[in-house]
């Protein structure tokens, strides 16, 4: 049975018309509560527990923009038990636009650059009707983008060190010219109609995990070499073969996708 899941952010409502809120100091206040209307984030922005993009808002990231992700102050923590998590995190409803370039990529991180994955919680998008990440790079995360009955892409970015790279389930997601790096497992998912095209899986725990039920899923051209426990898991609930013929399976030297060739 498949569920939808609504979100009540409890009465708070915040509308940032700016980049983000400006303290009296000058400097930019960490964000919390509910996000309206449209709104742009360029320079630094930090996040301060659990902040919601509304279903009819719209969020722009600007090239360059890095978004950090703070220990939650007592009492903004406000939603923890799945399919949300502890840690701060960003809970996405309506539309979200994150566009950086080589030059200039977008980084989602934990606020210490030095802490483990699973440091703060992650993106999380909860039927959102568009969503756009390139020339991102997201680390130190639960779940770097967690996804239930949304319509995404992501391409040439940089998914590294967190629990989950991608999980999600019921979601439209193209998923294309990727790194992913030292997370937990990089892809996890079920049902949906995943297309996972030209990515380098790499240095996980595990490559992609199916858990369940997969079905109009495209898997092909990618990478898939050198994680440690498996390349690939089949949960009990996966009732037919999995097609995954047109993928490589080991090289002596991996290479990143076509279109990734900023940093790490």
């Amino acid at each position: 049975m498949r569920m939808t899941v609504k979100i009540a952010f409890l009465g708070l409502r915040l509308s940032f018309l700016a980049s983000c809120a400006i303290s009296p100091q000058g400097r930019a206040a960490p964000l919390s509560g509910v996000v309206s209307g449209e709104t742009r984030w360029q320079g630094t922005v930090s996040i301060d527990g659990d902040l919601g993009l509304e279903e009819e808002a719209r969020l722009v990231i600007a090239p360059g923009t890095e978004v950090f992700f703070l220990p939650p102050a007592e009492g903004k923590d406000l939603f923890t038990p799945r399919p949300n998590f502890p840690g701060s995190e960003l809970i996405v409803r309506g539309t979200l636009i994150v566009e950086g370039t080589a030059e200039k990529p977008i980084t989602f991180r934990f606020v210490d650059p030095d802490a483990p994955a699973g440091s703060w919680g992650g993106i999380n998008l909860r039927e959102s009707p568009e969503v756009r990440f390139r020339f991102v790079r997201i680390t130190q995360a639960n779940s770097a983008i967690h996804s239930h009955n949304s319509k995404a892409v992501i391409e040439a970015s940089r998914i590294v060190n967190n629990l989950f790279g991608l999980r999600f389930n019921s979601t439209e997601f193209l998923i294309r010219n990727n790194p992913f790096r030292d997370n937990g497992t990089a892809i996890r998912f079920q049902f949906g109609a995943p297309v996972i095209r030209n990515n380098l899986i790499t240095d996980n725990e595990k490559g992609i995990f199916i858990t369940s039920y997969p079905s109009e899923y495209r898997i092909e051209g990618n990478n898939i070499v050198g994680n440690h426990r498996y390349a690939v898991v089949l949960g009990e609930e996966v009732p037919d073969d999995v097609q995954m013929a047109g993928n490589y399976w080991g090289t002596d030297s991996p290479i990143s996708p076509p279109g990734v060739s900023w940093p790490p």
